[in-house]
């Protein structure tokens, strides 16, 4: 998230501070509105454009997440030859926020209220399924999964 620091201070050690805490840009008083949007719009397309690449390569696919498309991939890492891989918005759903956070356990809880809202957050079937759907379309043998991995009773991992 990016931060945009207001303030009346405008005294050099101030802003080498507030930036070296985390800042992303310092604005001191008085500003005309018209100058901080555009600070706003500057630190907001940085930060988009830190983001997780939108195209990630899941086995033999790539999974561009912008385009929302899954495409066999070539031994060099650029889309091949063959059909499509179609996904069902909730399968979208649960691929994009494992795919955003490769490495890291996404929680069971945190899935379920994602994708099916917070009445659901007991209703660990549901992401069974849909993973079991998931495998069988991306990984090379679904019952020895190398991407998709569960944690038991904790949650699920994408591994890069």
């Amino acid at each position: 998230m990016p931060i945009v620091v207001l303030s009346g201070r405008a005294g050099s050690r101030d802003k080498i501070d507030a930036l070296d805490a985390g800042a992303d840009d310092y604005v001191t008083k008085p500003f005309e509105l018209e100058e901080l949007l555009a600070r706003v719009r500057a630190v907001t397309r940085r930060a988009v454009s830190e983001e997780t690449p939108p195209i990630v390569a899941v086995g033999d696919y790539l999974v561009d997440l912008a385009a929302r498309t899954v495409r066999p991939a070539h031994k060099d890492g650029t889309g091949g030859e063959g059909d499509d891989v179609h996904l069902t918005k909730t399968e979208w759903q649960l691929a994009e926020i494992l795919l955003r956070n490769p490495g890291k356990l996404v929680p069971q809880r945190y899935l379920l209220e994602q994708i099916w809202g917070p009445t659901y957050v007991t209703q660990t079937q549901y992401l069974r399924q849909y993973l079991n759907q998931l495998r069988h379309k991306l990984e090379p043998d679904p019952s020895r999964p190398r991407h998709l991995i569960t944690e038991l009773g904790m949650g699920y991992r994408f591994v890069p």
